[in-house]
This record gives C-alpha cells, structure tokens and sequence, in this order.
C-alpha cells in the first residue's frame, strides 16, 4: 500500500495538469474570444477582420478543448462515438445553414440573438474542421498501433565500420536534387495550382456562392491541393536512389547508385549534414564533386526512416584537423562544416 500511494498521486497530479493544459486551458480561452467577438458584433454595424479573427480561434479553442476532453475518457469507444456525434450534427447544421440561407432563418430574431448564431456559424468552420481531423487522427493511430504490433517500429540509418577500409559508413536512400530545384518545383506547383484553382473558383462561381468562401476554401484543398501533393512527394520518390556515405581516416567517400566520389579531407569545400525533418539531407562540395542528397524527401529503406544519424566525434576532429571549420547553426539538427578562404 505504501508503495503504491505516492505513484498514485503522481499519475493523478500529471493527469490533472495534462486536463488543465489542453481542455481546461483551451475552453477558457475559447469562450473568451467568442464572448469579445459577440460583444465587437454588437457594437458595430460591419463584420470586419479582428472580430471575424476572434470568431475563428474561439471555434478553434473550444474544438481543441473538446477533441482533448474525448481522447482523454476513460472508454475510448465512447469518446469516438461522442465525437463522431458532435461531428456529425454539426456538420449537418452547417449544410443545413448553407443549403437554405442563413439570412432568411435569421431575419425574424432580435438584432442580439442574431449576432450570436452569427459569431456561432462563423466559429462553426474551424471547429467541425478540427473535430473531423482529431478522428482522422484516430483512424490513422489505430492502423500504426496494429502496423506497429505486427512488425517492429523503424529505426534511423545507422554507422557501421567499413569491411575493407578505415572509418565508417552509412547507408540510406535519398534524391539527387538541390534545394533551389526543389524550393523552384514548390514553387511552381503552388502557382500552377493557385491559377488553376482560381479558374475552377471562376468557373464555379454559383456553386461556390451556395458554398461560401471557408467550405469552398476547404474543398479546393481536398480536391486540388492533396491530390497535387501526394503526386509530388509520389514523383521525387520514384527518384530515389541508394547511397551511402564513409568518413575515412583522410578522405570521405560517396556512392550512390553506380557512381563513387572521393574527397580528401584537405579538398573538402563545405559540408552540410541535416539530420531530421523532410529537408535531411548531405551537401559536399569540394575535388571536383558537388553533390545534394536530399534524405527527408526519399522513400527509406524497408525498416529504416527517412534521417540521417549523427556525424560521430572522431569524424568531427579529422575534419577539423584537416582545417574545415565547424560553423554554428540556429538548428541542432544541422551541422555544416565550411573551409576557410
């Protein structure tokens, strides 16, 4: 008994600040920002930005307080069902309001009731949008935790000595790509897809009318913006390639595919190594070679994530050594080496 007390205690005093953090703290906030955007509504003639500002994140902060409070019963079956619930009735009184028109339902109520359904129906959009991702986010953790159950969890690339030379050497799989060619694609596909979208927006215009600007906002993400997103990451991941990367005691050795590269210490030029986030990637330039591996972006071994492992120390010294200087960077994920002129 006396062991078990003080665990309890301090489970149930982590879960109480857990509550307080993301439903207690969340709720007040919400309720707060949509009171101030009735009272803004009330006292102005005009729907302007800060109050619409206002209605938007309180409809987000009551939303985030309510996915919190479900994810965190007791009975997982009954937050899902409450939440699919609430989803779902909202969901339909939102079509209900843009398939009839807001302004005839609401014509006959006093000028108070009026701005509050308002503010309410404005605050509607971002929390039936936050309940609907906090399930998605439900179904895809209940597929990782049986994908997770049945095969090990991934691992980062890891150092391992080299069989028939000095040093170490990691293997993973990467894009041969520079980071200007792929900020220059984003940017182009962010273009091509804003006139197309404003085309279709055009061409639409009655149905995106009976819509409205946040429904029509939404569908023309689902509907132009993911497709063209998975298409992307699907088109640089069939550029994958096999590389592996070895500091020896004096040179650094590169394959990928078919094709090595060998840079001594003494000719490397500038080294970048990023190890985490979808832009992990090696940079080297130097004798002749001037490569960009991009890791983050690739399609990862079976088994292995898409990051790199840390440079290890003894590569950190021969470097130095070699007069490549060690520059500070703003990312603890990022180590970039450069030789001084």
């Amino acid at each position: 008994m006396t062991d078990t007390a003080p665990e309890n205690t301090a489970d149930r005093r982590i879960r109480d600040t857990v509550t307080r953090r993301f439903v207690r703290d969340p709720l007040i906030v919400g309720l707060v920002l949509l009171a101030a955007a009735i009272a803004w509504t009330l006292a102005g003639d005009d729907l302007s930005f800060f109050p619409f500002l206002l209605m938007l994140l309180g409809g987000f902060g009551l939303a985030f307080s309510f996915v919190n409070a479900t994810m965190e019963m007791r009975l997982a079956r009954t937050g899902v069902v409450l939440q699919i619930g609430v989803a779902v009735v909202l969901t339909a009184l939102m079509t209900f309001v843009i398939e009839f028109g807001g302004a005839d339902l609401l014509a006959d109520l006093p000028e108070p009731a009026r701005a509050v359904i308002l503010v309410l129906q404005i605050a509607a959009g971002p929390a039936v949008g936050w309940i609907w991702l906090g399930l998605l986010s439900r179904i895809t953790d209940l597929f990782r935790r049986r994908d997770t159950a049945t095969r090990p969890a991934p691992t980062p690339p890891d150092w391992q000595r080299e069989e028939h030379g000095d040093g170490s050497r990691v293997e993973f799989r990467a894009l041969d790509l520079r980071m200007r060619a792929l900020t220059l694609v984003v940017v182009g596909v962010v273009l091509v897809l804003g006139l197309a979208g404003t085309a279709l927006l055009i061409a639409l215009d009655d149905a995106v009318m009976r819509m409205g600007p946040r429904v029509a906002i939404i569908v023309m993400g689902a509907v132009v913006g993911l497709p063209a997103y998975l298409l992307l990451r699907s088109a640089l991941r069939r550029r994958t390639l096999s590389c592996a990367v070895a500091f020896g005691n004096d040179e650094l050795r590169i394959r990928t595919d078919s094709s090595t590269h060998r840079i001594p210490f003494t000719e490397l030029e500038t080294l970048v190594w990023r190890m985490r986030s979808d832009y992990a990637r090696v940079e080297v330039r130097g004798a002749d070679t001037d490569l960009s591996l991009i890791v983050g972006l690739a399609k990862p071994s079976e088994g292995r994530t898409a990051e790199l492992p840390a440079l290890p120390r003894r590569v950190v010294r021969r470097l130095e050594l070699a007069g490549v200087t060690l520059e500070p960077s703003r990312r603890a994920e990022t180590v970039r080496f450069r030789r001084a002129a």
